[in-house]
């Protein structure tokens, strides 16, 4: 394998303390870019993973901007902090086998994102909205608990939602070169833009349930994975120090 081939390799699969959380963080990456492009374009221009711009929409809402639903708004606030709440308690209960503890948060997201998919397939095609509210305040929930439990894995550079250190960090450390950190930023970038690219074509396409039906697709891949490699005892499975 050429050097270069082997640099990725290592930063995805066969990172020393990571193994391949890596790749799965990437893949719930594109979950995010998948979600919002849901939430922006069909849930009444709302984040449900990206709370920094949710209340920044909210505060918009408030002083009376057009195009700005408060309710949906709020739903998704409230609906990631209850996430970020079952988040918290999955990672007390799996606090020393973060494989373990990856599998569960994603069965959460699965069937959380997987509801809201149902509700917008038995919805009409102009959504009313108290949909846009429960779907939105549903989907948030599974983004919630991906957030706490990305957060207690501890892969440096893969928050999965927000790239504002991820885009400084590149520029900022751009005299490293192409090492394993600067590998695994630019993946974290193109992964939510190709999520984003993939579900903004999909709403417009066909309609928002297939946005919602590739990231469930996605989450479901992630929870086969992370069944398959979290069993045994390897030394990715511990927590960091």
């Amino acid at each position: 394998m050429s050097p270069e081939g082997f640099a990725w390799r290592r930063t995805l699969i066969d990172d020393d303390r990571h193994g391949p959380l890596p790749v799965l963080l990437l893949a719930l990456t594109v979950v995010t870019g998948l979600v919002d492009a849901v939430s922006i374009l069909s849930l009444g221009r709302v984040f449900v993973a990206n709370m920094t711009g949710n209340v920044v929409f909210i505060g918009f809402a408030v002083a009376g901007a057009p195009g700005f639903s408060l309710s949906a708004s709020l739903s998704a606030l409230v609906g990631f902090l209850v996430g970020a709440g079952l988040g918290g308690r999955l990672v007390t209960r799996f606090p020393s086998h973060r494989a373990r503890l990856l599998f569960r948060g994603s069965v959460v997201e699965f069937a959380c994102v997987g509801t809201g998919l149902v509700i917008l397939a038995v919805a009409p095609t102009h959504l009313p909205s108290g949909v846009q509210d429960v779907t939105a305040g549903v989907v948030a929930v599974a983004l919630g608990t991906q957030n706490a439990v990305v957060r207690a894995l501890g892969v440096p550079d893969l928050t999965t939602t927000v790239l504002t250190l991820t885009l400084t960090g590149l520029v900022a450390d751009a005299r490293r070169g192409l090492d394993a950190v600067t590998l695994r930023r630019m993946l974290a970038v193109l992964t939510m833009f190709g999520g984003a690219v993939v579900g903004a074509a999909l709403v417009l396409n066909i309609g928002p349930a297939a946005g919602l039906a590739a990231a469930t697709g996605v989450l479901l891949a992630v929870v086969t994975a992370t069944a398959l490699l979290g069993r045994g005892d390897r030394p990715w499975h511990k927590p960091t120090a």
